[in-house]
């Protein structure tokens, strides 16, 4: 079933989560021009509908699209050596992105987006409505600017709504001196924003950058209009997250070493903290106290599938979900909402993740009559339709 952005009625919800009101039963949403209109209970719904189009629910639980605020979606080639290595006991280093930088490198513009494209569609089967979406596998002017082209086109071309991050700052390049570098990713940060880039992030950690080579980068970033994020604390304690409650960064992810101080500031300054939990199992390091840390601190949490080559190939938010429940110990609704509402407020959105009036039409009807099954039923299929701005997909 396909619909006009003109308006939809979904009916027959069994259990409806909109975040906005108490969860309701046998409900219905009401979306015009793109934008929720009415939320209740499907026997009240209002009159004068005309003969806009009906998805019925059939029963099935609803609730907000996903936002999938972290995701490297754009790159060629293969990390399978990386898997292999760290299954016969080897450790996760940056340095494994220069064979994904080869790769994309070396593949055609049409190839990249073909493959971000089909990308982007399985994470929108499996209900992500959002998504961020990082540059970085070029470590080039030209190819990075590429790769924020190939990104503007998928934002032009998929139903998904789609944010661009600039990491030029992932890893320095082979042969090139760091200082230079740094200064470089500087000096592209005007021709990152004429290519609609939204956000700068910068992997702070070791054998990436330091910590105040991204203040650097980031001052100079919200210099030029562009948002601040950063990959902070992933695989040691670098100060990365004090760094980002210091410049007041929309988010600052992965997180994995942590300490509660850290979590204190981020709370203080209104970060958002993005936990990936599917790196935190691709790269085996065992982390999961993390995510505690943070919630006991009261710093807003998202989850993000961190989509990528080396550390996270997976395009599902549900399974993200399941791994920050059954992982990291976050209870069903606190793993629903960060996948939603919590993504939002990490891409400074105020009109997604949630379905109160006026948010953009974006819901997921389940393949069940429950949201904790989602979490509950591992393996299986999730969504059965994903709704983007009135839009059945």
């Amino acid at each position: 079933m396909t619909a006009s952005a003109a308006g939809l009625v979904v009916r027959r919800i069994g259990r409806l989560t909109t975040w906005s009101l108490p969860r309701l039963d046998d409900a219905a949403v009401v979306i015009s021009d793109g934008r929720v209109e009415w939320v209740g209970h499907d026997r009240d719904l209002p009159s004068g509908l005309g003969d806009r189009p009906e998805l019925d629910a059939a029963g099935a639980a609803v609730l907000p699209g996903f936002v999938d605020c972290h995701t490297h979606a754009v790159w060629a080639g293969s990390r399978r050596d990386d898997v292999r290595a760290r299954l016969e006991g080897g450790d996760y280093t940056p340095a494994g992105i220069a064979s994904t930088v080869a790769a994309t490198r070396a593949a055609s513009y049409e190839l990249l987006l073909g493959l971000a494209a089909d990308r982007i569609k399985l994470m929108v089967h499996t209900g992500s409505t959002t998504v961020e979406v990082k540059s970085g596998y070029g470590l080039t002017l030209t190819d990075e600017c590429r790769i924020l082209d190939v990104i503007g086109e998928l934002a032009a071309t998929q139903p998904a709504a789609i944010d661009a991050t600039y990491l030029a700052a992932h890893v320095v390049p082979a042969g090139r001196d760091h200082g230079d570098y740094v200064d470089e990713v500087i000096d592209t940060l005007p021709a990152a924003k004429a290519r609609q880039a939204k956000w700068c992030d910068v992997f702070c950690d070791d054998g990436a950058f330091t910590v105040d080579d991204s203040r650097r980068i980031l001052t100079a970033a919200a210099s030029h209009g562009l948002g601040g994020r950063i990959h902070a604390e992933q695989l040691s304690h670098t100060g990365a997250a004090l760094l980002a409650a210091e410049l007041g960064c929309a988010s600052a992810d992965h997180l994995d070493h942590v300490t509660p101080e850290d979590a204190s500031a981020l709370a203080a300054a209104g970060v958002v903290g993005v936990l990936v939990p599917v790196a935190s199992l691709y790269t085996r390091n065992g982390r999961w106290a993390h995510a505690a840390i943070l919630r006991d601190a009261g710093v807003t949490l998202a989850v993000a599938t961190d989509c990528n080559p080396g550390t996270a190939w997976c395009e599902s938010m549900p399974y993200a979900v399941q791994l920050a429940c059954l992982g990291m110990g976050l209870g069903i609704d606190e793993a629903l909402q960060a996948a939603t509402l919590g993504g939002a407020k990490a891409l400074q959105r105020n009109d997604i993740g949630h379905l109160g009036i006026d948010a953009r039409g974006d819901l997921i009807v389940l393949t069940s009559d429950h949201e904790a099954d989602v979490v509950a039923h591992l393996g299986a299929p999730a969504v059965t339709a994903t709704v983007i701005a009135g839009v059945v997909t």
